[in-house]
């Protein structure tokens, strides 16, 4: 583990996920902490870092596109008059602290900073547990407190005249392959009937890989999932969907997202059953 490691993640001992915390990467792709590579028991890696596609995709995180006007995204900002802009407006997450470190998970505190100011303080909490043998659940909270003076107004490319972007919250940028994984919940399929919905659970499976992700809590289940299938292979919970979302100072946004990762493809009644067992954990 060199300076930059954070921790090994472990389920029974075998590791299944590599934490990053003081990553080396330009200001343009809006440097914070991220999962990479996530594994499944069998080994297969589920995420991708700064792919071609998407050079400030980091694995499995937490970013957020517009906080009060500052990117912690990376890449280009959505302007409503001008599109995707090049800006020198990018922030950065700073980990503080570790809390707890254990080998299955750890808790983590982190500064939100833009234009030499501290915006937010997250407390992260993340959890390996076992499930079957060729299933285990990625338990990941995080909370963001506006230390700022004033309220803090967050939003999304679609709360800011892009439709149908609403990303912005957790992040899975997910393995890439030859074709494109099929995504599901309980009763839709396919990207364009789940994309922008809310639902308890959505899968995506790909060759061999399966991730199921839920909403652990009521305020997480109310926002809607933000999926990528054909584009690239990608799912996150959109913090800012229709609205922006606004966080008065001393406040704090909470959201919980677990994650089965699955070897093979689990049909619909397997899919439930492996997060509702993740869930209760």
């Amino acid at each position: 583990m060199t300076a930059h490691d954070g921790a090994v993640l472990r389920v029974a001992g075998r590791p299944v996920g590599r934490y990053v915390i003081r990553p080396e990467l330009p200001a343009r792709l809006s440097p914070r902490p991220y999962l990479h590579p996530v594994t499944t028991l069998a080994g297969t890696t589920v995420t991708e870092l700064t792919p071609a596609d998407h050079a400030h995709h980091l694995g499995v995180g937490v970013a957020v596109p517009d906080v009060e006007g500052h990117n912690f995204w990376g890449g280009r900002t959505f302007l409503r008059e001008k599109g995707p802009t090049e800006l020198d407006n990018h922030g950065a997450q700073r980990h503080t602290a570790f809390a707890l470190r254990d080998p299955d998970g750890f808790v983590e505190e982190l500064r939100w900073v833009a234009a030499g100011a501290e915006l937010l303080r997250e407390r992260r909490t993340v959890a390996a547990t076992p499930l079957t043998s060729t299933a285990w659940a990625l338990d990941f909270t995080f909370s963001l407190t506006n230390v700022t003076p004033g309220p803090l107004s967050l939003g999304s490319p679609a709360t800011n005249g892009r439709p149908g972007a609403a990303y912005g919250g957790f992040f899975w940028r997910a393995r890439k392959e030859a074709g494109p994984p099929s995504v599901f919940t309980a009763d839709a399929e396919g990207e364009d009937a789940v994309h922008g919905r809310r639902a308890d659970w959505l899968a995506l499976a790909g060759s061999g890989w399966t991730l199921v992700f839920a909403g652990a809590t009521g305020a997480t289940r109310r926002d809607p999932w933000f999926v990528r299938a054909t584009e690239y292979p990608g799912v996150g919970s959109s913090l800012a969907s229709t609205e922006r979302l606004t966080v008065p100072a001393g406040d704090t946004v909470v959201r919980r997202i677990v994650t089965v990762v699955a070897d093979g493809r689990p049909d619909r009644d397997e899919a439930a059953a492996l997060v509702g067992k993740a869930v209760a954990q």
